[in-house]
């Protein structure tokens, strides 16, 4: 079977991911995937969503933070953002997704946008609500833990002051 010619085949744009998650979050490629779709197909619809055709390439996941790669089809930019931008959990782990660029390419997208792994986190005690308790730091953010269930509350090294 015959390739179809480069005038015929469908144009792709890559979309570079940051999401921010607490710190015991973690979630795969699949997941993150279907959440896509997902929020596609509810601000889009059903055409809209297959119009737009995301898929997720790359997905590393990092302590609190990920990074991803989507795909979607050229002139189709906008209306994927707006999908992304309606994440808001994964995997019931409440996350952030910011938007870092566009892209042409694979390549451009990781060179340009794709920052790798952040500083490592720390663990330290700190005094918060007049109770010594765990938290997890990741400049300029502190994750303080709540409760003995895991939840966590954010905040800045003003808090503490």
């Amino acid at each position: 079977m015959k390739h179809l010619p480069k005038h015929l085949r469908p144009r792709w744009r890559y979309l570079a991911v940051g999401i921010e998650t607490w710190p015991n979050a973690s979630f795969g490629r699949r997941a993150f995937q279907r959440e896509v779709w997902y929020a596609a197909q509810n601000l889009l619809g059903d055409t809209g969503s297959a119009e737009t055709d995301m898929t997720v390439l790359q997905l590393h996941d990092y302590d609190g933070t990920a990074e991803a790669i989507v795909r979607t089809r050229r002139g189709q930019t906008d209306p994927a953002r707006a999908a992304l931008t309606c994440l808001h959990s994964v995997d019931d782990d409440e996350v952030r997704v910011r938007i870092r660029g566009i892209s042409g390419t694979v390549r451009a997208c990781e060179e340009k946008y794709i920052r790798g792994p952040p500083e490592a986190t720390e663990q330290r005690h700190v005094v918060f609500e007049n109770a010594d308790r765990g938290a997890t730091v990741r400049p300029p953010r502190y994750d303080v833990e709540t409760a003995s269930d895991g939840a966590f509350v954010g905040a800045t090294a003003l808090d503490f002051r």
